[in-house]
């Protein structure tokens, strides 16, 4: 299968997560040394790595839309290579303590029960269940909340610095959004689960 540029991006966002998560491995067995603005060097590379891969989320729909290069390919692996990126950021920062595990666990909760529902939408003839606007505002709210994550030396809810604060409404936003679009999803497929 000849892959197109778009498809590329998304699987090079994918294979930027293993990299991600080399960072505290090497940080933890070896520690990686020096500071920068008060935060260590190991959630900087992170904090980039995660950035130029959620640039590449923006990037590679857009060129697909653009150039009309929309494959089932990239439709399959986008969604999931985003899901991987946030999910990955979101445990890094439990293993940091910078944030509560309760977070990335209504998270993966939602995932998982979206993803059943799509697969049931597949079976019964490949129904579409069009995504809120609380799905949107969870993937922006995550974004911006795991950046300000990395670029704070304080933990959640400490409201500490403007960043830490900017990060804990973040955190707390996309967690109801998380909510609520799952149970928007859930909402708008319920006809799925009938006989």
């Amino acid at each position: 299968m000849k892959l197109n540029l778009a498809n590329k991006l998304t699987i090079f966002r994918i294979l930027l997560v293993p990299v991600m998560m080399l960072i505290p491995i090497i940080d933890n067995i070896w520690g990686i040394p020096g500071t920068f603005l008060g935060i260590s060097t190991a959630f900087w590379i992170m904090n980039v790595i995660f950035i130029i891969a959620s640039i590449t989320d923006k990037l590679d729909g857009h060129i697909a839309r653009s150039r009309n290069q929309v494959t089932t390919f990239g439709k399959f692996l986008d969604p999931l290579a985003d899901k991987i990126l946030v999910i990955s950021a979101l445990v890094i920062l439990v293993e940091y303590t910078k944030i509560p595990s309760w977070i990335p666990i209504i998270v993966l909760a939602r995932e998982f029960i979206v993803s059943g529902y799509r697969l049931i939408a597949v079976e019964k003839g490949g129904k579409v269940i069009a995504a809120s606007i609380w799905g949107k505002l969870k993937t922006v709210t995550q974004m911006i909340a795991i950046i300000c994550c990395f670029l704070d030396s304080f933990k959640f809810g400490q409201f500490a610095s403007p960043i830490n604060v900017l990060a804990t409404l973040m955190l707390i936003i996309s967690v109801i959004a998380t909510i609520f679009s799952g149970i928007d999803y859930m909402k708008n497929g319920k006809d799925l689960l009938k006989d």
